[in-house]
């Protein structure tokens, strides 16, 4: 009898260690780079090469952190977010578009799924990385939300790194601004029915975004964002990127969500909160809930994609344009990108 109880003891053991290994062994890390209208047609084989690299790079480093021992989700999405903030070849950072006024406005937010503490920035023109910028405004600050100046203000005193706005200039981000507002003027001479003439790729001058999304071994959910917004911007305009809820969100109970595309539609639908939602409360799972906010985008005349993970390590990728610069990795390090639908 003693014998019988003492097997028990030592299987339940058993049986406990394994799972717990098991569930530390659960982390996985999933990054967006932007949605648009991007064709394999209009790509040569060397800047596919570097879009799948910086995809690549950014996702091996928030991998090192997942895999370190403590390693959590918050520090993981920050770290990806900042490889693709330095890449001129994505909308963010370095990379960003230019406004209307020639000017490279930028946004981020991130937000901690275990305790809903978010941070966001919106606006700023000289701040190295905007990310750090929305992490400082949540752990240091009793706010959620900063813009321009005094975000600008805020990360000067919380020691981040601060460059001349012409950091952020790259050529073909300028270039673009012309054809963009060649576009805009030439839409504006046009009737509605004339406006079907102008290229496609005008719409994707409202997207562009990178952002992250993790879960760690403690089971802990955090996603990231950061954007340059929509070329050619006027007046101030905001996207969805540093709006909690609707371009970033992240919950323990359900997932984490990163979005891209056109962010008045995302505004509007609270798209990344909506994905949440339906899980919570329709019983959704990852993959019906995220299809199901895309479709919705759609049905109202947007665009995009976005990016979702929960505790379990599932992830879903819905986007209803061309192809979204995206990839995955998992704790055993196998990495999964893709570009093209």
């Amino acid at each position: 009898m003693i014998l019988s109880k003492l097997l028990l003891i030592v299987v339940s053991i058993g049986f406990t260690l394994q799972f717990a290994v098991a569930q530390q062994q659960t982390y996985v890390m999933a990054i967006h780079g932007g949605a648009g209208t991007i064709l394999k047609k209009n790509m040569t084989d060397s800047l596919e090469a570097a879009y799948k690299d910086g995809l690549k790079q950014a996702l091996l480093a928030g991998h090192r952190v997942l895999q370190q021992e403590g390693g959590n989700s918050l520090d993981a999405v920050e770290a990806a977010v900042k490889v693709l903030e330095e890449n001129p070849l994505f909308n963010a950072g370095k990379g960003a578009v230019f406004t209307h006024d020639g000017k490279n406005e930028l946004d981020a937010a991130i937000m901690d799924g275990k305790t809903l503490s978010a941070g966001a920035v919106a606006g700023i023109t000289n701040v190295k990385s905007p990310i750090e910028a929305a992490r400082a405004v949540m752990q240091h600050s009793p706010h959620v939300m900063m813009v321009g100046a005094g975000a600008e203000q805020f990360a000067k005193e919380q020691g981040l790194e601060i460059v001349d706005p012409s950091y952020f200039y790259t050529k073909e981000r300028w270039q673009g601004l012309q054809k963009a507002r060649a576009l805009d003027s030439l839409a504006t001479q046009l009737d509605h029915d004339e406006q079907s003439s102008i290229p496609e790729v005008y719409k994707d001058y409202k997207y562009g975004t990178v952002g992250a999304v993790a879960v760690d071994r403690a089971g802990n959910l955090a996603a990231a964002t950061s954007t340059g917004g929509m070329t050619n911007k006027r007046y101030g305009r905001v996207g969805d990127a540093p709006i909690t809820g609707a371009g970033n969100y992240a919950d323990n109970k359900t997932v984490a969500v990163s979005c891209t595309g056109w962010g008045e539609f995302f505004i509007r639908s609270v798209a990344a909160y909506d994905v949440a939602a339906r899980m919570q409360y329709g019983g959704l799972s990852i993959a019906a809930a995220a299809t199901a906010v895309i479709k919705k985008i759609g049905d109202l005349g947007g665009d995009g994609g976005l990016i979702a993970i929960n505790q379990n390590g599932e992830v879903a990728m819905p986007f209803n344009t061309a192809g979204m610069y995206r990839g995955t990795i998992k704790a055993d390090g196998t990495v999964d990108i893709q570009i093209y639908k």
